[in-house]
């Protein structure tokens, strides 16, 4: 890495660039070469920090980022060998950088000291020069601040670290590949990860021929649950209904009769600006009494972010003494909602009572022919055949309802009758209303299924 092949060859481009100029502007090159190389390094050295310090709940929340610096963190944490040794290279050569320049700043600012008779003023003066703005500027700085902003500094130094992975690439392969071999040698590695897929074999294999398979999926939601943001279990805005804040008391019993839900947001113009939360049992005493001003029992919302976990979320639930929380998107803007209910059910499965109408999400043709509506959610699509929760987890995206899954897949708007091919799966788009997929027909193929 620190090779004198590498700091000569830059010693000799600085050279060749500093020489033919004069010296006022040898000083200005050379000042703003040293400031640039400092920032590189200490964009490496919080980077470093900041990613090493991540938590899963950090991580689950740069999934959900839409922004292309949470796409390229994401990326980069994938191979978290490979990121570190990007990284400690960056840092060694800039820091070699940084020497060559300095040495050559101090000696355009005191020509004096470069004589013979001076050597070690020069050297004490470059050393301890050095040393001041590498450890502090290239050290103790950028750390203390990633230690305490690790998600902020995550998103601001991960494009410059794409970057420097592409041109370090060859020297971070080179290295990550030598320490494998070496922990092969050693026999450093003490176990493997075990995957999710691992622990769902176990799970059948230990308790499937005892257990029924509604117990075995109570034991696999168990296994999952620590890792599953609200995104994944709420119901999408399409779902949300809501009161107006200039309905009169008269509408909102007449909405509250026709939609039959307990808990309902109360929002101005529309459901991003959401005021609060009404629950109709507070109208029981009231149902007579035409004029009232229903405004006034009107219970404060309970907001969350797409990127929760909802292991937090039902803790604060249990906390708060509350079953309903707003989920909004990293703009504000209402994404839909998610209850209680619709946590203990990644759980235990549905959970339907005597007020619950039959679900008219789905149509099971038969054993493998399916009708969905577009906008059922994946992991209820998953759910309704039987499959895992993250079958489609390569090629869903951003998408949390079928219709999503199917634009991700086809990678455009399909039309009507049109197949979309998926593994064993065959997805025919059966009907469009105002370019939005309603109708779709899933088709399992049996044979490979048996493969």
């Amino acid at each position: 890495m620190e090779s004198p092949v590498g700091a000569t060859f830059y010693n000799t481009l600085l050279l060749q660039a500093t020489d033919n100029l004069p010296q006022a502007s040898n000083v200005t090159i050379l000042l703003i070469l040293t400031l640039v190389l400092l920032l590189i390094t200490a964009i490496a050295a919080g980077a470093e920090t900041a990613y090493f310090s991540l938590t899963a709940k950090d991580i689950n929340y740069l999934k959900v980022k839409e922004q292309p610096s949470a796409r390229q963190a994401i990326h980069l944490l994938e191979k978290p060998k490979m990121l570190l040794a990007t990284l400690l290279v960056t840092n060694s050569f800039i820091n070699i950088a940084i020497v060559i320049t300095t040495n050559r700043l101090v000696k355009e600012l005191f020509p004096g000291l470069g004589e013979s008779g001076n050597q070690v003023t020069f050297f004490i003066v470059h050393v301890v020069t050095v040393t001041f703005l590498l450890v502090l500027f290239g050290e103790v700085l950028p750390k203390v601040y990633a230690t305490q902003n690790n998600m902020r500094m995550a998103l601001f130094a991960a494009p410059i670290v794409n970057i420097m992975q592409g041109i370090f690439k060859p020297v971070s392969s080179m290295l990550v590949s030598s320490t494998n071999y070496i922990e092969d040698r050693l026999g450093t590695k003490t176990m493997n990860n075990i995957s999710n897929e691992d622990f769902e074999h176990a799970i059948e294999v230990t308790v499937g021929h005892t257990a029924t398979k509604e117990e075995v999926n109570i034991f696999k939601g168990i296994l999952k649950f620590n890792n599953i943001t609200v995104t994944q279990i709420m119901r999408t805005r399409m779902d949300v209904s809501g009161l107006e804040q200039d309905m009169s008391f008269a509408e909102v019993k007449k909405f509250c009769l026709e939609t039959g839900y307990s808990r309902m947001p109360v929002y101005i113009d529309s459901l991003d600006k959401i005021t609060g939360m009404i629950y109709t049992k507070d109208f029981l005493p009231y149902i007579d009494d035409d004029e009232l001003d229903w405004h006034t029992l009107v219970r404060p919302a309970y907001f969350v972010h797409e990127g929760k976990l909802i292991k937090d979320l039902r803790y604060e639930f249990q906390q708060k003494r509350i079953h309903f929380a707003i989920v909004v998107d990293e703009f504000g803007g209402t994404s839909g909602i998610a209850t209680l209910e619709d946590i203990m059910e990644e759980i235990i499965g549905d959970i339907r009572d005597e007020f619950d109408e039959e679900d008219n999400s789905y149509k099971k043709i038969d054993e493998y022919n399916y009708i969905f509506e577009g906008k059922t959610l994946i992991n209820d699509v998953c759910r309704a055949i039987g499959e895992s929760a993250d079958l489609f987890e390569e090629v869903r995206g951003e998408s949390e309802s079928l219709a999503g899954l199917i634009l991700e897949i086809s990678g455009k708007f399909p039309a009507v009758n049109q197949i979309i091919n998926f593994e064993q799966f065959e997805f025919t788009v059966l009907e469009i209303d105002k370019m939005r997929l309603q109708k779709v027909k899933l088709s399992i193929n049996p044979e490979m299924v048996k493969k």
